[in-house]
């Protein structure tokens, strides 16, 4: 269960990330061919995808923590598990050249991090602590989904391996 105190930074949180998914499907629309198109580089989908992805992460453990006694931790392996099949299978698409290695590990990081934490709720779901960690994890979320997306409005597909 989600302290009330809680409640104010998860309702913002989930409607931060509603608000960017929505810009982030108007960026896609407005450069359609950029993103989608059949000549769409691999490297601009793992962006959009990545994006999409953590920001969808975010929306739905925000919005589940402000329903009054919902257990955290269940939402939170579920999008976690969710969060890295998607993550392992956009990045298996990109060619090695495409991999910007510090958001993949930072995304990677923050999804295992989300699911034990949410292991952690679901057995002691009381555990205020976890919620301060969860609230956390939303923060790093977001981090990599306006990097990706920043990135990709700037029409930079991700850097080369070794560029870091």
């Amino acid at each position: 269960m989600v302290p009330a105190e809680f409640t104010g930074y998860f309702t913002a949180a989930a409607t931060a990330a509603g608000v960017l998914i929505g810009l982030l499907f108007v960026a896609a629309s407005l450069r359609p061919e950029r993103v989608f198109g059949e000549n769409a580089s691999t490297g601009h989908r793992v962006q959009a995808g990545s994006a999409f992805t953590s920001l969808v992460n975010s929306f739905f453990v925000s919005l589940v923590a402000v329903i009054p006694k919902a257990n955290l931790g269940d939402v939170a392996v579920i999008m976690a598990v969710v969060s890295l099949w998607t993550t392992a299978r956009l990045h298996r698409e990109a060619g090695r050249h495409e991999l910007h290695v510090v958001l993949l590990v930072l995304s990677v990081a923050t999804y295992v991090y989300q699911a034990v934490v949410g292991v952690t709720l679901i057995i002691n779901p009381h555990d205020s602590n976890q919620a301060f960690t969860i609230a956390y994890l939303m923060i790093a979320s977001f981090a990599v989904a306006l990097s990706r997306a920043w990135a990709l409005m700037q029409g930079r597909t991700s850097r080369h391996v070794g560029a870091e």
